[in-house]
């Protein structure tokens, strides 16, 4: 298969990674604008959280992002590599990998079966790095150790949660885009995923975009942020500087 990114070499060494950067990025469904001139920087090595209410655009720019959703216009980069227009296919091989919101395992198949899935793109790049292994994610998340010969319809949401964002790991990307990872969890479960993101973040320079709906939580691991209302960027600041601006957050992020 010919692969839009097969004259380009996509570099993981620090002085190529300039993290995952969109300018004016625009998206519609049919008539509707999701996304309007969207500039947006995630640096490397940091929690980049997207916050806003429900229709802000924040699930379309992920979309967008990951090639599931066609721009309009703009431009998306990673690393230096210009990505727009690519297949879904060719920007996960490019180091991007996305969690979308809902959990989405195969019922059927096992945990460890899930996982392998993962770890068959990893294998695909990793002249570029070196994919981290099933029992890296084990390790990471114990309980799913104890599952592993389990179905995946048996295990619980937050145990669904893990599976997913484990078996993103495993296909070793430089950029880890997750769309609410927090909905309909336990708050215990969703501090051990939190503090698991940040762990890869300070240890291992994982790039992270954050979807979140739930912004207290998200600002709390964050490096940085912006704010979106009705498809277009209103705030971006460091975590601290969001966090602390009262208008802001009774404005557009609820609490």
């Amino acid at each position: 298969m010919n692969s839009m990114l097969d004259d380009r070499t996509v570099r993981a060494d620090g002085a190529a990674r300039t993290g995952l950067c969109v300018w004016g990025l625009t998206a519609r469904y049919g008539p509707v604008t999701a996304l309007d001139d969207v500039d947006l920087t995630a640096p490397p090595g940091q929690v980049t959280a997207v916050l806003g209410a429900n229709g802000a655009g924040k699930t379309t720019l992920l979309r967008t992002v990951s090639g599931l959703l066609r721009p309009q216009a703009g431009r998306i980069e990673l690393g230096g590599v210009d990505l727009t227009g690519a297949s879904a296919e060719d920007i996960a091989r490019a180091g991007i990998a996305h969690v979308p919101e809902g959990r989405g395992v195969i019922t059927e198949l096992t945990v460890e079966e899930n996982l392998r899935l993962g770890a068959l793109l990893g294998s695909a790049r990793s002249s570029v790095r070196t994919p981290p292994t099933i029992a890296d994610v084990y390790a990471l998340f114990p309980s799913l150790q104890r599952r592993k010969g389990q179905a995946a319809h048996s295990l619980s949401g937050g145990e669904r949660q893990m599976l997913v964002i484990g078996r993103a790991l495993l296909s070793a990307p430089e950029t880890l885009l997750l769309d609410e990872p927090s909905l309909g969890l336990a708050p215990r479960v969703v501090s051990r995923i939190f503090a698991v993101l940040r762990e890869l973040v300070d240890t291992e320079g994982l790039t992270v975009l954050l979807v979140e709906q739930n912004a207290r939580s998200a600002l709390s691991i964050a490096d940085n942020g912006v704010v979106l209302n009705l498809g277009r960027v209103v705030a971006r600041s460091d975590a601290a500087t969001l966090a602390a601006d009262d208008e802001l957050r009774h404005a557009y992020l609820g609490f």
